[in-house]
């Protein structure tokens, strides 16, 4: 599902990641650990294309070289990628049920399937009675599951997750946490960075060690 083989990334003043090799299969729930600056969000981004390695070969889904992809066709590698993001980046003029939409409309999707398609979504993440909320109404932990619903509306089979407990309190990151094994046990291949180990421990799930842009090897959380 998801493949590095010896990915390399480099900035004019540091090397992010440095011949970074893993696979994560169909399926799986897979975390990626490790101090800031060693190269979680680069790795994530390397995966939906919002930036490009240097060297080595990256395999998503059906996609066998995601750095070979021309422009025009990132828009389809990412409609299989769902991404939730630290700060969750929801955009505070509208609504929950319009944030949670907006994909969905780009794509040109019909009010019918698309109004089924959001309720399921904010059902998974219980929060469908916030659907006439703004983004400023609602906690931190409620924000960052609307942003995990909105990530999900499109029904990708990734979902790539950048420290999404970074911004709340550590009640609120272990229902988080279970949110993303619900959708997990839903099918969907799950990806996230994270630097808090408390979190990943006793999960029984592989977790991926990088330290200064070094794979240093997995273990079971």
């Amino acid at each position: 599902m998801i493949e590095f083989r010896d990915v390399s990334k480099h900035y004019e003043n540091h090397t992010a990641l440095r011949s970074v090799s893993f696979s994560v299969q169909k399926g799986e729930l897979v975390f990626v650990t490790g101090p800031s600056g060693s190269g979680k969000t680069t790795l994530l981004k390397l995966i939906y294309r919002a930036e490009k390695p240097d060297e080595g070969r990256i395999s998503v889904s059906q996609w066998n070289n995601v750095e070979r992809i021309k422009d025009a066709d990132i828009p389809l590698l990412r409609r299989s990628i769902g991404v939730v993001f630290q700060d969750f980046r929801l955009l505070g003029n509208m609504k929950v049920f319009e944030n949670v939409a907006l994909s969905l409309r780009i794509r040109g999707l019909n009010d019918r399937d698309l109004k089924a398609r959001v309720f399921d979504a904010l059902k998974i993440v219980n929060l469908r009675h916030r659907a006439d909320s703004f983004p400023d109404t609602l906690s931190g932990g409620e924000q960052q599951r609307i942003a995990i619903a909105r990530a999900i509306v499109s029904e990708p089979t990734i979902i790539l997750a950048d420290e999404p407990t970074g911004n709340v309190d550590p009640e609120t990151s272990i229902g988080i946490m279970n949110t993303f094994k619900d959708i997990n046990a839903r099918g969907a291949t799950i990806l996230v960075a994270s630097h808090n180990r408390e979190l990943i421990r006793q999960t029984g799930r592989r977790v991926l060690k990088l330290k200064n842009g070094d794979f240093i090897g997995e273990e079971v959380g």
